[in-house]
């Protein structure tokens, strides 16, 4: 069996997605603000690229347009950061990621009315199947929140401005195909413009990590989450659809209910288990092709 370059970029976004919802235990543990610490991420990470820019020779796109929306999902992502770092502080890593997580809506409308995307009958009924886990997990732990309004409408915020993020990088790569790290790169000077100015004025008195350890904590946040993990799912998103893609994202509250679960030892009871379970079942069955299609490639 041949792996196509789609199979590679659908296994390379759930597990960029994976390491990327492991950031959540940083954003919890480490004593700086929201907003500051998704600015030392992105900037970390945009010094990173453009280091691996230079020594890998990749250029800067010729095009306005291509440029543009590379700066303008840097925008969309700043957003998203700061607000799911919000989110997990009202909220905790594993609601706050589930929330984030709804943006397979969001992409889904934008793939219908913006690029044309028409979803299968097995693609819709997947959706409605991982909106079924999603609540399954998160109604349990919403009962027992008391502060938990503002986490959850930020957190769905978050999720907007994620679908933004990855729509833009669509179109970016759709006026010009565009190398990873100069993408990257340009992504993340979106992010340090939107973030540095809220940082500064909302998080003025967190905005410097306190200990060695949150330096150490920072700098892996910046390079393993950011680059490593974006720049994965940064890769992934051009070569396949967005409701694919929407699904493969699905398998970060995954993550971050396991991370809750192990981690943090929280309980999770039955009803959330199987609405994980579900979740699983909804990515696998997102993935699959229609038989008609498939027939067409064979």
């Amino acid at each position: 069996m041949q792996l196509t370059p789609q199979k590679w970029a659908a296994s390379g976004l759930t597990f960029g997605c994976v390491v990327f919802g492991l950031g959540s235990l940083i954003v919890k543990f480490v004593s700086i603000g929201s907003y500051a610490i998704a600015l030392w991420r992105v900037l970390i990470g945009g010094i990173v690229f453009l280091f691996l820019s230079r020594h890998f020779g990749q250029k800067l796109p010729t095009s306005g347009k291509a440029k543009r929306f590379c700066i303008l999902s840097g925008v969309f992502l700043g957003f998203d950061l700061a607000f799911w770092h919000e989110s997990i502080h009202a909220v905790g890593p594993g609601i706050s990621t589930l929330l984030n997580s709804m943006q397979i809506f969001f992409l889904a409308a934008i793939a219908w009315f913006f690029f044309g995307e028409r979803q299968s009958k097995l693609q819709l009924f997947s959706m409605l199947l991982s909106v079924v886990g999603i609540l399954l997990i998160a109604h349990p732990e919403l009962r027992h929140n008391t502060h938990g309004g503002y986490g959850i409408f930020i957190g769905l915020i978050s999720g907007a401005a994620m679908a933004a993020s990855m729509a833009c990088i669509r179109q970016a790569h759709q006026a010009e195909p565009v190398s990873l790290f100069p993408l990257m790169l340009l992504v993340s000077i979106g992010a340090v413009s939107t973030l540095i100015v809220p940082s500064i004025l909302i998080d003025s008195s967190h905005f410097w990590p306190t200990n060695m350890v949150d330096v150490l904590m920072v700098m892996i946040y910046g390079v393993i989450m950011q680059c490593f993990a974006w720049g994965l799912i940064a890769y992934a998103v051009p070569l396949l659809s967005l409701t694919l893609t929407g699904l493969l994202l699905l398998s970060e509250p995954v993550a971050a209910i396991l991370i809750d679960y192990f981690f943090l030892n929280k309980p999770i009871n039955t009803v959330q288990w199987t609405g994980t379970a579900l979740t699983l079942l909804a990515i696998y069955l997102g993935s699959l092709k229609p038989r008609s299609s498939q027939k067409k490639t064979a």
